[in-house]
């Protein structure tokens, strides 16, 4: 299904920006680019604002692993983080975290950058929690400069995640990377576009950005969907190999998309064309999640 909207677009100065990586430890891309950046600042900095780095899940990195206790990154609640009786480690990470970049909601840095990497072949991805005009600008630029990005919407349902700390938090998402390994070629596409992102909030606090008007492509999140278990919760299935690494390809009513363990096809039981990203995420098995199913919107994004 394809929308169209139209957004336009007005901010104040950017004073902060934190880019944060290994919220996830096994998310190699993240960590090694704060390692780096953290080396030479200068690589990050800009005239205008301060920029801060953040290893998010230093312990977790440590026994590359996702995280100790919890996912770090469903771990932001707003009534989490007041609760002081809740003492797993990401539990109490998060809080240390919100006091470095929070309070939530009166957030002290003014864009969250959350650099993670995906075993899906998502390529080069920027997810939003909310389609507010200034990040879906930066959007729209980024994606005029670099045809490759895709811009996904989680609809303001992620309010546990690390980004929304802050209005114009978002995550940068790549892949297809293993976990717990680097990919060269994604380490130098993330950090390119790490500093495509500064640049442009840099050239935004001067008032000399690119003013793009073209339609932006948004891969709203509608669904998720796991995978055929039996009786005691086993999968019985696997991803299609037709449906394999076709992350934001469409999906028609009707197409293979599980294939079980005896060669018989399962077929896509929607009623409207959709685009799965995060399909055969390794990290979303234990979540029973098989791909998260998006509909195609076309926004007019137009500055004013």
């Amino acid at each position: 299904m394809e929308t169209k909207q139209a957004i336009s677009f007005c901010m104040n100065k950017i004073n902060y920006v934190a880019i944060v990586g290994g919220t996830h430890g096994n998310e190699f891309t993240g960590v090694y680019l704060i390692k780096k950046f953290e080396q030479d600042l200068n690589l990050v900095k800009r005239p205008s604002f301060e920029t801060l780095t953040l290893l998010g899940n230093p312990e977790a990195f440590k026994e590359s692993r996702r995280y100790i206790d919890q996912d770090l990154n469903r771990s932001f609640f707003s009534q989490d983080l007041q609760n002081s009786t809740l003492t797993g480690y990401e539990q109490v990470r998060a809080k240390v975290i919100e006091k470095m970049l929070g309070p939530k909601g009166k957030s002290q840095v003014d864009v969250i950058i959350d650099l993670h990497s995906t075993t899906a072949n998502m390529g080069l991805s920027i997810l939003l929690g909310e389609l507010h005009p200034f990040t879906l600008q930066l959007a729209a630029y980024l994606t005029s400069i670099n045809p490759e990005i895709k811009v996904c919407y989680t609809q303001g349902q992620k309010s546990n995640l690390l980004r929304s700390l802050c209005d114009f938090g978002f995550a940068i998402e790549v892949g297809p990377v293993p976990q717990a390994v680097l990919s060269t070629e994604l380490f130098q596409k993330t950090e390119e576009l790490v500093y495509a992102v500064l640049d442009y909030l840099e050239r935004s606090n001067q008032g000399i950005i690119e003013n793009i008007n073209s339609p932006l492509t948004v891969y709203r999140y509608a669904s998720v969907i796991d995978f055929p278990r039996n009786e005691h919760g086993e999968i019985k299935a696997m991803i299609h190999p037709q449906l394999e690494f076709q992350d934001y390809q469409a999906l028609h009513p009707g197409d293979p998309i599980f294939l079980t363990f005896d060669g018989k096809t399962i077929a896509f039981e929607g009623t409207s064309t959709v685009y799965p990203i995060f399909i055969n995420e390794a990290a979303y098995y234990e979540k029973g999640i098989a791909m998260c199913l998006t509909e195609k919107q076309q926004l007019e994004v137009i500055p004013t």
